[in-house]
């Protein structure tokens, strides 16, 4: 019997970003920012914390006119 379309996995399915931390990353980044201290406060009813997904940086184009100085020197 063949799984069904929705039920498959991509590849990379556990590498993607998620939206929502396990209380134990939530604690990590916490107490980073140090709005966490284990002995003094619960770790139940955390507040929450913002995850941000870091995006690659794009590599920055060349300007055309540059490209076209770069070909006459090249001739010359």
């Amino acid at each position: 019997m063949s799984i069904h379309s929705s039920l498959k996995t991509k590849s990379g399915a556990l590498n993607q970003h998620r939206n929502v931390l396990t209380r134990d990353e939530r604690v990590a980044k916490l107490t980073e920012t140090e709005r966490f201290s284990a002995g003094k406060t619960s770790p139940l009813g955390l507040p929450k914390v913002l995850s941000i997904k870091v995006a690659a940086g794009k590599k920055p184009k060349k300007e055309p006119a540059a490209a076209a100085d770069a070909k006459d020197a090249k001739k010359k």
